[in-house]
């Protein structure tokens, strides 16, 4: 009987679970070869095609089945779900069923309440198979079938999913490998978030049923969870080995290659494979086909090879149920990511007329108006939207569609990004608790976010922040969303250019570059990467480099040639060299390109290019840098002419207001700063860019003006007419600029007042606290902050604080508690790692130095599973992690030398340069080791490269001359140091040194040629200490030598 065979049942109803309905009926044929005319396994067969929407077939053979012994509850059951499912009820049979039913169940047997409870469980009607289960348990209260089954009901209704471990550690207590109790305590477990405890569960039963694919399956689930990208590939690359046909295997293989590595040709590739396996194995499951259209759609940035095959998933879905709206809605998403407006607009029509009530039909409608230009309709719409919605509370879709009305209507970028800044939040909210995994990445939708980013980017400053000045509100927020969004799927390439483009506007040069670097390494053809570099290196005036990325751009896609951001950059290349006249030529090229001049002409959207459309903001810069060419060529008339184009363009726009401060911009080039400060004062509270025109006037009144009180009046005024979070920050960082931190506190405290969770706001304060030295009040700040659940970042501020007030019994304490906070996320990793650096420093500086060793060396194992973890999840923050592991070592190694220890200082030196090899002190001190040692061999080798990296290394060349001293080869001594003093004649130390050389060398007679140039590579020269210790050892050892020679005379 199959009830003696737990694994086969264990598999039906894993599968029956989890939706693959295919898969659940081949295991029950499986079941009928081994067993025969099982009455158990034909129930599930039928069932499997009732699930698979083959109903009648279903029905006639849970006809057979409904008188059955053991069966029947069960058959009568699903026999009634058939009927329903049917095109036309047969509303008599179902009641005669229904009376059945009653009949049967007052002398139902054991196994009968079992597998009836069974089908209301994976029907989910979880209150009524507790019912049955709860008779059957009457009857058999040691049943490990039924305490099981009980088990798995308490925890999936939620309402008892503390005793549901109960039932399941009651099955397991005899001893016995039940795979359903050990798979529902590994759930049980998951959904306390102890992964670890889930997998090491899964574990055993992978060990004890080696070809059990649904082991296989949730392992592989829980090693995302646990976000161990490597081990969850090899789990799906095992259970692909043990059934090529394992749709969850090709599934995560899929998402590894989408969300990690951004290998789209090798993912549309491998999407193909599951359509045929899906198409073999799946046929019926439109659900299946539906669920893998939108997780892929999601995770591609648009791609168009993968955006190819997830439309042939919602293809066959429709043709499986044409009459499912969330199919046909979904299939026009599918449309919409491909840039086909209209066509996505006829599908969320149609799911409109089959399912009146669809939100997400009605929220594609409102995007496709908004998109065609349709504002007023759109707008009605979005008002009929959201009276429905005032009742469930606001969602993410309708509060971005808002911000794009907005953005449509000219409003102003404060409440665009007011509206933008809600959508996130409510976006973000939903994820809450998620482990990653496959729902994490669908409810993440990586691709709306990049839609965000993207809209947010309109109000963001267009060039590089000035070093020391404050980075834009606009570009912190996108950094934020970015950084979660990259480092959950740091494969997407369209948000690592995005993440640099931030960083580069942001100012951070460096990460910019780094993460350009990784996009280019993963995609070489990645177009938009080559001009964004282009734009970096002429920000560094690197123009060959600059001009160099964008002929590789060019070369990848020639298509970037008719893209006026190619020609502004080329301009802004030739205008930074000089060359205006060619500047103009490229410029006024770009003017006649299409999308420049007039407002909404962009290119055909309907594909997805390799490069950018262009931005309101770059159709503006085009302008404003051709009236600047034109002013630096002294064409003054051509010029003002360009600014006039300009503002009639824009006229009526929010990019007017933009144009007037850029006129200010000119206008201050010229050196009128009057005139500048009145364009500047006639944009009013109610017009857009009032925040930028201020802060435009404030740096005017301090950097030209030195007016200190008119440049904080500013800041004041924006408090004043926009009071807010970031007003207040703003003009707190104004105060502390102008050393004025008292006031700054006072706006720090207020604004955390509204805003008590604020870590950033907290942080200021605590600065500025610090800066006042106002340690005591900062300290008490710190720690009440921490108690009423501030940011845990605030301890590290805290524990470095009392460290520097010598206060290391506190700074102990809170860094041990900070260290005690569990978690296995990246940050927390990171955190932990600078914790315990901190702490080895309070140890050391309380001479406690095996406490301070032995910390760094937990230091050291936490930053290798962060370089780990970290080469996946923030590819940019490599070259930073990799030195913090350098520098962790190095301290190691100098705890070691200190103690004498030179083999073990000379290990963790190497390791260090493993990290950085190319660090010259780090190399130097390892070959001063090798020196101290005795390793001549060793310290020459290591001097030697140090040297053909960093050839003007004195300290180096010195160290090199002094070990060919000690092997007696003075002559090669004397080479080395006559190197460095050709490149340095005022190394004084390597003259002395050179001296001694001579000296030995009987050679004194050279010695005043090298003096002489000392003299001459400085006029201060003769007043110099070491010049002068070497001319009167000089002298001293000539005179030595002349009374030892007349004497021996």
């Amino acid at each position: 009987m199959a009830e003696a065979d737990p694994i086969t049942l264990a598999k039906i109803n894993y599968y029956c679970q989890t939706g693959y309905y295919g898969h659940m009926e081949s295991a029950a044929l499986e079941g009928l070869q081994r067993y025969g005319n099982d009455p158990i396994l034909k129930f599930f067969s039928a069932f499997a095609k009732v699930l698979q929407n083959r109903v009648q077939e279903g029905m006639r053979e849970l006809d057979i089945l409904k008188d059955k012994r053991d069966v029947n509850l069960c058959a009568t059951m699903a026999l009634m779900l058939a009927h329903k499912k049917s095109q036309t009820m047969d509303r008599e049979a179902v009641q005669e069923l229904d009376a059945k039913l009653k009949e049967e169940r007052k002398q139902a047997g054991e196994l009968g309440l079992y597998f009836a409870g069974l089908f209301l469980f994976n029907s989910g009607k979880y209150d009524k198979a507790r019912e049955y289960i709860d008779r059957m348990l009457k009857m058999a209260p040691q049943n490990p079938d039924g305490l099981t089954l009980k088990g798995w009901i308490e925890l999936m209704s939620g309402r008892e999913a503390k005793r549901s471990i109960k039932f399941f550690e009651e099955a397991l207590v005899s001893g016995s490998k039940n795979v359903n109790a050990l798979f529902g305590k590994a759930k049980y477990f998951e959904m306390k978030h102890n992964y670890s405890g889930a997998l090491e569960l899964i574990n055993q039963v992978v060990v004890s049923q080696p070809s059990f694919l649904p082991a296989f399956l949730e392992k592989m689930r829980l090693q995302l969870a646990l976000q161990d990208w490597d081990q969850t590939l090899e789990t799906a690359q095992r259970a692909e080995g043990i059934d090529i046909h394992c749709i969850g295997a090709i599934e995560y293989q899929v998402l590894c290659m989408l969300c990690r590595e951004g290998n789209y040709a090798e993912a549309s590739t491998k999407i193909a494979d599951l359509v045929t396996t899906l198409d073999k194995v799946e046929p019926q499951s439109g659900q299946l086909y539906y669920h893998m259209a939108q997780v892929f759609s999601k995770l591609c940035g648009r791609n168009n090879l993968v955006l190819q095959q997830t439309q042939v998933f919602i293809e066959r879905a429709v043709s499986l149920d044409s009459n499912s709206a969330d199919f046909v809605n979904e299939m026009g998403c599918q449309l919409m990511m491909q840039g086909k407006v209209k066509d996505a607009m006829r599908c969320h029509r149609n799911a409109m007329q089959l399912d009146e009530t669809s939100v997400g039909a009605l929220t594609g409608i409102i995007n496709c108006q908004l998109l065609q230009g349709h504002i007023e309709e759109a707008a009605q719409q979005l008002e009929f939207l959201n009276e429905i919605q005032q009742s469930i509370g606001r969602s993410a879709d309708l509060a971005y569609l808002s911000a794009l009305l907005a953005i449509k209507k000219g409003k102003g970028p404060e409440k665009a990004i007011e509206l933008l800044n809600e959508a996130t939040e409510l976006h973000f909210a939903g994820l809450k608790g998620l482990p990653l995994g496959i729902d994490y990445f669908c409810k993440l939708n990586p691709d709306f976010l990049l839609q965000v980013i993207k809209d947010y980017l309109h109000f963001a400053p267009q060039v590089p922040v000035a070093s020391g000045q404050p980075v834009s509100p606009v570009l912190k927020r996108c950094h934020q969303v970015l950084d979660l969004l990259t480092r959950a799927v740091p494969g997407l390439m369209d948000g690592l250019f995005l993440s640099a483009k931030v960083k580069f506007l942001a100012g951070d040069i460096a990460a910019a570059q780094s993460t350009l670097q990784h996009c280019l390494e993963q995609d070489a053809t990645f177009s938009d990467a080559h001009i964004l570099m282009a734009q970096i290196h002429l920000s560094q005036n690197n123009f060959k480099l600059a001009n160099q990325s964008l002929e590789v751009g060019l070369s990848y896609n020639f298509q970037v040639r008719d893209h006026p951001l190619y020609h502004l950059i080329l301009a802004r290349i030739l205008k930074k060299q000089g060359n205006m006249v060619d500047a103009i030529k490229t410029l006024q090229m770009a003017m006649v390109l299409p999308g420049v001049k007039k407002s909404g002409a962009r290119a055909d959207s309907g594909k997805k290019s390799r490069v950018e459309q262009i931005s309101v903001q770059d159709r503006v810069a085009v302008f404003l840098e051709l009236a600047e060419a034109h002013r630096l060529q002294n064409e003054q008339h051509e010029a003002a002419k360009v600014m006039q184009d300009a503002i009639n363009e824009f006229q009526g726009t929010p990019e007017e207001v933009c144009i007037l401060i850029a006129n200010a911009d000119l206008t201050l080039a010229r050196g009128d700063v009057e005139m500048a400060l009145g364009m500047l004062r006639n944009i009013t509270p109610d017009q857009p860019y009032f925040v930028e025109a201020r802060e435009k006037m404030a740096n005017i009144y301090l950097n030209y003006r030195k007016d200190k009180k008119l440049y904080a009046s500013c800041y004041r005024e924006l408090v004043d007419k926009y009071p807010s979070t970031q007003t207040s920050l703003l003009l707190g960082d104004a105060y502390m600029s102008i050393q004025e931190p008292e006031k700054a506190i006072e706006v720090y405290e207020a604004a955390l007042k509204q805003n008590p969770k604020d870590a950033a706001l907290a942080s200021k304060i605590g600065q500025a606290l610090v800066k006042t030295h106002n340690y005591g009040k900062a300290i008490n700040y710190y720690e009440v902050s921490l108690k009423t659940g501030g940011q845990s970042s605030l301890r590290y501020d805290l524990a470095e604080l009392l460290l520097k007030l010598k206060q290391y019994d506190k700074a102990e304490k809170v860094l041990k508690q900070a260290i005690e906070q569990e978690g296995q996320d990246l940050e927390t990793m990171i955190e932990h790692t600078k914790y315990l650096i901190l702490l080895a420093k309070v140890y050391n500086q309380v001479d406690r130095l095996e406490d301070s060793q032995n910390t760094l060396q937990k230091a050291r194992d936490m930053q290798a599973r962060v370089l780990k973890r970290v080469q996946v999840e923030q590819p940019d923050a490599i070259s930073d992690q990799k030195e913090l592991a350098a520098s962790i070592c190095s301290q190691l190694a100098e705890h070691a030398a200190n103690q004498r220890d030179t083999d073990t200082a000379i290990k963790f030196y190497k390791e260090a340069l493993v990290y950085s090899e190319n660090d010259s002190k780090r190399s130097l001190d390892l070959a001063g080791l090798y020196l101290m040692s005795e390793d001549l061999d060793s310290c020459q080798h290591q001097l030697m490269t140090l040297l053909k990296n960093d050839g003007d290394n004195s300290n180096a060349t010195i160290m090199l001359a002094d070990l060919m001293f000690r092997r007696n080869d003075y002559d090669t001594a004397m080479y080395h140091f006559q190197q460095l003093l050709t490149l340095k004649p005022d190394n004084y130390e390597a003259l002395a040194r050179l001296l001694d050389l001579m000296r030995r060398a009987g050679k004194l007679d050279e010695v005043p040629k090298s003096l002489d140039q000392a003299k001459n590579a400085s006029s201060r020269a003769p007043l110099e200490a070491g010049f002068s210790y070497c001319k009167g050892l000089y002298e001293w050892l000539v005179d030595s030598l002349t009374v030892k020679v007349s004497m021996n005379g």
